[in-house]
C-alpha cells in the first residue's frame, strides 16, 4: 500500500508538471511524501513502538497542507478534495503519533483518500494522453482577479479570435502582405504563409528550424479549385480525393504548371519537391474561409522542428509567438496528431502508399482506396 500510494501520487505530480501545472505538481509531490511518511510511521511503530519523532512532522504537514487547500480552491475541485482528504490524513497521522487514533476514523479517511486519488490519477493520465478534458476535474471555487496591468500585458504578436470576422480579416491581411501566422486546422495548429510570397515560405523554414530538404504542402479551400486548374489527374485519383476531402488526409500528386493556375504563383518552387506536391482540403470552416480570402496557403505544423505538435493557440504563442506576425486563436485543436499523408503519384500503376500515419488510421485509408478502386 505504501508503494502503490506513493507511486500514484508521484505519477499524478509528473503528469501535472508535463502540463505545465507547477502548483498541481508540487501538491502531488508533497502528498507523496506525506503518504510515504504515514506508511513508514505505521511500519516503524509496529517494529519499534516509538513514534514520538513524527509528531512535530505531522504538525508541520498540517500547516503546509492548509496553505495548499487555499491554493487548490483556485485550481479545480478534484485537487481541492484531495488537499482536504490529505488534511484529514495528516490529522490521522498526528493522532496516531499521540496513540489516540480511532480505527474507524482511519478506515473512513483512507477510503475517501483512495477514491479521490484513483479518480484524480485516472483523470490526469487520460486528459494528458488525449490532450483534452475527457474526465472533468471541476471548476475553481475561488478566482483571482488579475490587475488591469496584468490583463493588458502585450502579446508577442497579433492574436485575434477565430470567431470574429475582424480577426479573420486581420490574419488574411497579414498573410497577403507576406507575413507568417499560426492558424488552426482540422488536425493540429499550423504555420501558414501565402504561396504568392516565396520569402514568407522561406521564413517558415527559419522559424521552425526546418531542414530545407523537407517539403511544405499547400492547403486549398475546396476540390473545385483543383478542378479549375485542370491538373493531369486520372479518374481513379479524382474519385479517391473526392472520398477523402475535406479531411485529415493529404494527397501527394505530381507537380506541374497547373499549380500556377491554382494560385500558387511565385511560391511555386518553394512548395513541395521538384516533382510532387502534397495538397489538402481541411475540414475546418474558419480555415476554409481564410484560404478563400488569401488563396492557397503553404502549411506546416506550428512547432519547432522535432518537437511535439501544438494543440492549442497558447502553445503556438508561447513557443513561436515572438517569431510570428500573428496567431489566429481557436482554442483546443480537433486532433492531437497531424494529418495522414498518402503518396498518390503512382495510384494507377501500383496503388497508394502511406507516407505518414496521422489522425486517420492507415487501415481506414486503404479501405477507402480499395472501395473506390473496386467501384
Amino acid at each position: 500500500l505504501i508503494l502503490i500510494g506513493g507511486f500514484v501520487q508521484l505519477l499524478a505530480g509528473f503528469l501535472a508538471f508535463r502540463k505545465y501545472d507547477h502548483l498541481g505538481g508540487t501538491a502531488f509531490l508533497t502528498f507523496s511524501a506525506l503518504w510515504s511518511s504515514y506508511g513508514v510511521t505505521r511500519v516503524l511503530s509496529a517494529v519499534a513502538g516509538n513514534t514520538e519523532g513524527f509528531t512535530a512532522g505531522s504538525v508541520a504537514f498540517l500547516v503546509l497542507n492548509a496553505f495548499l487547500i487555499i491554493l487548490a480552491s483556485s485550481f479545480n475541485v478534484v485537487l481541492l478534495c484531495l488537499t482536504l482528504a490529505m488534511e484529514l490524513l495528516t490529522i490521522c497521522f498526528l493522532l496516531f503519533t499521540l496513540e489516540s487514533l480511532p480505527l474507524p476514523f482511519e478506515i473512513v479517511v483512507l477510503s475517501i483518500l483512495s477514491i479521490i486519488c484513483f479518480y484524480g490519477a485516472t483523470a490526469s493520465l487520460t486528459n494528458c494522453m488525449f490532450g483534452k478534458d475527457l474526465l472533468m476535474m471541476g471548476p475553481p471555487l475561488l478566482t483571482v482577479q488579475s490587475s488591469k496591468k496584468d490583463r493588458e500585458d502585450p502579446l508577442p504578436c497579433v492574436c485575434p479570435r477565430s470567431h470574429l470576422t475582424s480577426g479573420l480579416r486581420t490574419i488574411a491581411e497579414l498573410l497577403n502582405t507576406g507575413a507568417v501566422c499560426g492558424v488552426p486546422t482540422d488536425t493540429v495548429y499550423a504555420l501558414a504563409a501565402s504561396c504568392k510570397h516565396p520569402e514568407a515560405i522561406e521564413k517558415v523554414y527559419r522559424i521552425k528550424d526546418r531542414p530545407q530538404e523537407k517539403p511544405i504542402c499547400i492547403f486549398i479551400s475546396n476540390l473545385e479549385q483543383l478542378r479549375a486548374a485542370a491538373p493531369p489527374i486520372s479518374p481513379l485519383l479524382w474519385e479517391f480525393m473526392e472520398n477523402v476531402y475535406p479531411g485529415g488526409i493529404g494527397c501527394i500528386i505530381r507537380k506541374g504548371e497547373w499549380l500556377k493556375k491554382l494560385g500558387v504563383g511565385a511560391g511555386y518552387s518553394r512548395v513541395g519537391t521538384q516533382d510532387s506536391i502534397m495538397i489538402r482540403v481541411p475540414d475546418l470552416t474558419v480555415l476554409v474561409h481564410l484560404i478563400d480570402m488569401t488563396g492557397p496557403l503553404a502549411i506546416t505544423s506550428a512547432n519547432p522542428s522535432g518537437e511535439a505538435d501544438s494543440t492549442h493557440h497558447d502553445m503556438v504563442i508561447s513557443r513561436l509567438g515572438h517569431k510570428l506576425e500573428g496567431v489566429l486563436c481557436d482554442g483546443e485543436s480537433d486532433e492531437v496528431v497531424a494529418s495522414t499523408v498518402v503518396n498518390c503519384t503512382k495510384i494507377d500503376e501500383s496503388g497508394i502508399t502511406i507516407m505518414r500515419e496521422g489522425c486517420i488510421p492507415a487501415g481506414k485509408v486503404m479501405q477507402i482506396f480499395e472501395r473506390v478502386k473496386n467501384r
